[in-house]
């Protein structure tokens, strides 16, 4: 712990956060810096740290165009991270219309983000997100109701295939925690106008849900959920090694997608049976399926009746002697 006198323990705390997070790394790494709070105080911590350990740090700022004066507020960013001794640029996107502003925003942020990394060999994406925001994209998930992956929320890092690790350093830390530290550090966040319009599902649970919850239930409930998420990514994890055991056995491919032994199918559990099926069709055609439709399929092997075949989104689930053929759908 840090004892040394006259430190904030707010500044103590995030900086524990990202020296555990940076702890065995030799690679570069970015800070995604919007000029939040959070932000802020993870690149303060990550240039005290990252100093310390040696390590390579590039601030990028996304200018996703979708607020007036957004052009000034991502050229104050990279200005305060300069004053930290941190290279830093601005990166300005074109965010699609598609999934909704925020995803499609997103989107466009990380793939911003991932082609930095690219261009200057970066080995990780550090991400500002706090316990607070895990909490609340658990009681998202709850209210959507969808399923387990979706309630194990963020996690502490993850690597795509190809790509840097994106690393979330402050998932344990406070929102309220952040704040202090950049006043102790002497740092002006910039406050997102979109973090208090109520137009967006996430702030009405941010501003309206958790405090009745908290109100209501007593303190603890953001770190409650957030206790939630980490112990069913545990568990996904483990259904995930299940997963990849059991398909090696069950599973092969066939004429324009895979086949699925019936009776090996049949003999696991609802739980494993249900993601095998969603896996295997997110794996070969890249979509996701409903529980209604991932239920459906597992009919196909636990409830046989003689049914027809399953539309899904890609593709079409069939019966064929013992085994259930997943192919791609004929175009016509």
């Amino acid at each position: 712990m840090d004892h040394r006198p006259g430190l904030d323990p707010a500044v103590a705390e995030v900086r524990r956060a990202v020296r555990t997070a940076l702890d065995g790394r030799t690679g570069a790494v970015i800070v995604a810096l919007s000029g939040g709070a959070d932000s802020l105080a993870l690149l303060a911590a990550t240039a005290f740290e990252a100093g310390r350990a040696g390590i390579r740090v590039e601030a990028v700022v996304v200018d996703h165009g979708l607020q007036r004066g957004s052009d000034a507020v991502a050229a104050r960013a990279v200005e305060t991270a300069r004053g930290r001794g941190i290279d830093a640029r601005v990166v300005t996107v074109e965010v699609a219309v598609k999934d909704g502003p925020e995803a499609d925003a997103r989107t466009a942020r990380y793939a911003a983000l991932a082609r930095v990394a690219s261009e200057t060999g970066a080995d990780a994406v550090l991400l500002g997100h706090t316990l607070d925001d895990q909490a609340e994209t658990v009681l998202l998930g709850l209210a959507r109701g969808s399923g387990a992956t979706s309630l194990a929320g963020m996690p502490t890092e993850r690597r795509d295939a190809t790509g840097p690790a994106w690393v979330r350093p402050l998932l344990a830390v406070r929102r309220s925690t952040t704040v202090a530290a950049c006043a102790a550090e002497g740092l002006a966040p910039w406050s997102d106008p979109h973090n208090v319009d109520p137009a967006f599902t996430r702030v009405r649970v941010r501003e309206r849900v958790l405090p009745v919850l908290e109100a209501e239930l007593g303190p603890g409930v953001a770190e409650a959920l957030a206790r939630t998420a980490e112990q069913l990514r545990e568990d996904a994890a483990a259904f995930q090694d299940m997963i990849d055991e059991t398909i090696e056995d069950i599973v092969e491919h066939a004429e324009a997608g895979i086949s699925i032994s019936v009776a090996a199918l049949a003999a696991n559990p609802a739980a494993l049976r249900n993601r095998i099926v969603r896996y295997v069709v997110e794996s070969e055609f890249g979509v996701s399926l409903t529980r209604a439709q991932t239920l459906e399929v597992a009919r196909l092997a636990v409830d046989w009746r003689g049914q027809g075949p399953i539309d899904l989104p890609s593709c079409v689930a069939r019966r064929v002697g013992n085994r259930i053929e997943i192919v791609a759908r004929e175009r016509g």
